[in-house]
């Protein structure tokens, strides 16, 4: 049986009724009522009502939600008083007054840490919000226009380099005449992909070509392909389901082994349950000798489907009795989830399907592996390092092949409000062993980047070369490589990985990621989200 969240919804309303009753020719003074008293919050630093008091009311009430008429500064004093609940670093928030930023949405922003981690990056580079309805339809798995293909925005301000990586079977982009792995868009619709789009115009064409909003309409391409061959692409948007698994193989080795490899790409919608559960049976079919999971474009999603990852790598016996995630909330939350009001219990290696995509109980299959091989770049974050953490966790030998993730040990219950969806990190996550540590990310350990957590493995540059599952492809060649002689290949570790880049090359002029739906598509492939362990909603509809 699902379970359900329930938040208790208090309001007070007070009311005084002044009766005045006089005779005609009374000599009585009169009587002035009182001017009514504001019902408006009022401000006073360092003291927090319950954000319950706030909670659903609204500048704009929805029809069918819990909403009730309220207004816009209740929506802000809900948002104040839940980040002092809930921040896994609320004493290092200012204390804002509400009344003193008038979009709620512009004082969401302020309600954050400004620390930083070793390297210099912000510890906070998750605070997010989305519309509610938007991230309701992606996490159910809907549709949505586009091509089936992802594209890298590798470099999104003059010169661009925008790489498609992977395609996905029966869509648009990767049917025959659609796009290939590796392309490079030169001309889109007219406008130079590399060094032009000069003008908002011109952005604007190349974003909604790229990342089109309507299903059905046709987009010209001038791409560069891997073999250095310019051609053209035109390509109708369709409505388009989320494929979490896009490829599989099992590959002989020379050494009699049989290896397999699962192209992984995301931990949520809901179908990713399934997805995976289904490439892991047919690996178990296949009776593996190791398995290489490529989650070098996997951002994350639901922390319980990790968790049902690493059991079947891992199987029963290594994973009994074991943490697979633990969740530490703020110091005034040592005991109890602060959003589910639940004591607190750790995330398990689950064995059996949570009812997600997979029906509640169903045994999950089981590979006995006591190492795996993961593909890794700056794209594999939350809860694809909480799969590295998990299984480091129980000595499970994890083999890093790619480059540094992103480092994301901490996630969130994506909560609404007055019909936006907020994102405030709430936990962080540790394994079996209480590490949990690696705010800069895991690197393979053939070179000194020094900052982030050595994991064994060799560093390769994600070049968008070669077909994903196939053993010449140069992430999987090097996985290949190393299972037979526990060596890199030679000459990588120099190179630069152009897929570091993403977010990290901003400069003067128009930037595609100024676009308010790419900086959400970004956002949300690197959630980490707290789900059905503590009895929450957050993983379930």
């Amino acid at each position: 049986m699902k379970k359900h969240l329930k938040l208790l919804l208090i309001s007070s309303v007070s009311c005084a009724l002044l009766t005045a009753c006089g005779g005609g020719g009374s000599s009585s003074p009169s009587v002035t009522p009182p001017a009514p008293t504001s019902t408006a919050p009022v401000y006073r630093v360092g003291t927090f009502a319950a954000a319950t008091s706030f909670k659903d009311r609204c500048e704009a009430p929805r029809a069918g939600r819990n909403d009730v008429a309220g207004s816009n500064l209740e929506e802000k004093f809900w948002l104040r008083s839940w980040t002092d609940e809930t921040y896994l670093w609320y004493n290092e928030v200012t204390d804002r007054d509400p009344n003193s930023i008038d979009d709620r949405v512009a004082y969401f922003d302020e309600l954050k840490t400004v620390r930083t981690t070793a390297s210099g990056a912000d510890v906070d580079q998750f605070h997010f919000n989305i519309n509610t309805e938007e991230y309701e339809a992606r996490q159910s798995g809907q549709a949505s226009a586009g091509y089936g293909a992802r594209f890298r925005l590798v470099r999104s301000a003059p010169p661009r380099d925008i790489r498609v990586v992977y395609t996905q079977s029966n869509s648009p982009g990767g049917a025959a005449g659609g796009f290939k792995r590796g392309d490079k868009l030169l001309v889109v619709d007219g406008v130079d992909a590399v060094n032009g789009g000069s003008t908002q115009a011109d952005l604007d064409i190349l974003n909604e070509a790229t990342f089109p909003t309507a299903a059905g309409v046709e987009h010209n391409f001038t791409v560069l392909g891997t073999d250095g061959v310019e051609r053209d692409v035109t390509i109708s948007s369709a409505d388009v389901v989320e494929q979490p698994v896009t490829e599989t193989s099992i590959i002989d080795t020379d050494g009699d082994k049989k290896v397999g490899y699962i192209h992984f790409t995301t931990f949520s919608p809901f179908t990713s349950e399934e997805a995976i559960v289904t490439a892991m049976q047919e690996m178990a079919a296949a009776d593996v000798d190791d398995l290489v999971l490529d989650l070098r474009y996997n951002g994350g999603g639901l922390l319980d489907v990790a968790g049902q990852v690493g059991f079947m790598i891992a199987g029963e016996d290594e994973t009994e009795n074991k943490t697979f995630d633990r969740l530490t909330f703020s110091d005034k939350n040592p005991t109890v989830n602060p959003v589910t009001g639940q004591t607190l219990r750790p995330t398990p290696f689950h064995s059996t399907g949570l009812g997600f995509s997979v029906n509640e109980g169903v045994p999950l299959p089981e590979l006995d592996l006591d190492r795996v091989f993961i593909l890794s770049t700056s794209g594999t974050c939350s809860a694809s390092e909480a799969v590295i953490n998990g299984l480091r966790g129980i000595d499970i030998e994890v083999i890093l092949i790619g480059s540094q993730t992103c480092g994301k040990p901490y996630g969130f219950y994506p909560t609404d409000n007055c019909g936006e969806t907020y994102f405030t990190v709430q936990f962080r996550g540790a394994n079996d062993k209480g590490f949990g540590d690696y705010a800069d990310g895991f690197l393979p350990n053939d070179r000194n980047a020094g900052f982030g957590e050595e994991v064994p493995g060799c560093t390769i540059p994600d070049e968008f070369k070669g077909a994903l599952g196939d053993a010449d492809e140069p992430f999987l060649a090097a996985a290949l490589g190393y299972a037979e002689t526990g060596t890199c290949p030679a000459a990588t570790v120099a190179k630069t990985d152009p897929s570091k880049t993403l977010a990290s090359t901003f400069s003067t002029g128009l930037d595609m990621l100024s676009d308010p739906r790419l900086a959400a598509d970004e956002f949300l492939r690197t959630s980490r989200i707290g789900g059905v362990t503590d009895g929450t909603t957050a993983g379930k509809q």
